[in-house]
Order: structure tokens, then sequence, then C-alpha cells
């Protein structure tokens, strides 16, 4: 663990907000003491709603190593990481995961991430979005293929 991380992206978020280029958001992944990825939240600059900081620091920690698991490295952030963030954050294989702002300071700040928590506990018809399963059998054929491919990478 290492306040001078978070210290740095602090900073950065701050000159995200000052610069222009997205909301108050940074993550770092640390692989010992060396810094491998950063990113800052480029939602409205990209016009991406996955370019949150997490994601962003964690596509380009990826490239950097060249692994799309990240297993020996630690993300710092500067805020408790959204449902999306922490699915990448998950799927990623991060060792730990260092916040500095809570989801509730976040929705303070006009970021509120409450409706996507609630929203996963919905069965798939009562969510806002309506989620339908549609020809399942024949999307079982891609797992199929998947489970019949000898050169698959397993993840």
């Amino acid at each position: 663990m290492s306040p001078p991380f978070m210290r740095e992206a602090v900073a950065l978020a701050i000159e995200n907000v000052q610069t222009g280029r997205g909301g108050p958001f940074a993550a770092l992944v640390v692989k010992g003491n060396d810094v491998v990825a950063r990113g800052t939240n480029l939602v409205t600059s990209a016009n991406d709603p996955t370019a949150h900081a997490e994601v962003m620091a964690i596509r380009r920690a990826c490239t950097a190593l060249g692994s799309f698991q990240l297993t020996g490295c630690d993300l710092y952030t500067t805020c408790e990481p959204c449902p999306m963030c922490l699915g990448a954050i998950y799927w990623a294989r991060l060792d730990r995961v260092f916040f500095a702002s809570t989801r509730h300071d976040a929705a303070d700040a006009g970021f509120d991430d409450a409706f996507l928590y609630d929203e996963l506990t919905k069965a798939l018809a009562d969510r806002t979005i309506p989620m339908i399963p549609l020809l399942p059998t024949e999307g079982d054929r891609a797992f199929a293929a998947w489970r019949e491919y000898e050169g698959r990478v397993e993840y």
C-alpha cells in the first residue's frame, strides 16, 4: 500500500477536471514499485460511456504487459469502483484495489451508481432496459464452437 500512488491518482483526477478532459476520476495500475499504466475518466471527451478511469488504466496496463490478466498488480483509484469497473477489475484479476472516495462521496458529487447496483438485483424482465432471451439454442452453438476449438486461450 502506497500513499504516494494514491496522491498521484488524486492529482491526475484534478488535472483531468481542470483541463476539461473528463470527470474527477483517475486510476493507476501498479506492479511492485512501478506504475504500469495510468487512466483518467474520458467519458465525455471520448464520447465513450465505458471510458472510466479504471477501465482505461486496465486497458493500458494489459497492452503494456502484453497480457489480459493483471495478476501481481494493484489498482489505485480515486473512487470506489462502479459496477462496470468492478467487473473489469475481477476479469483482469488484479490483486488488490485501493480507493480514496466512496461511492457515496461520488453520489454527493452527482455520480450516483445506486441505480446500477439496484438494477443488478432485479429479474431480467423487470429491469429498466428489459433483458429478453432470444434464440438461446442457436446462441449455444457459439459455446459449442469454443469448447471444440483446440487453439482457445482459457480465461
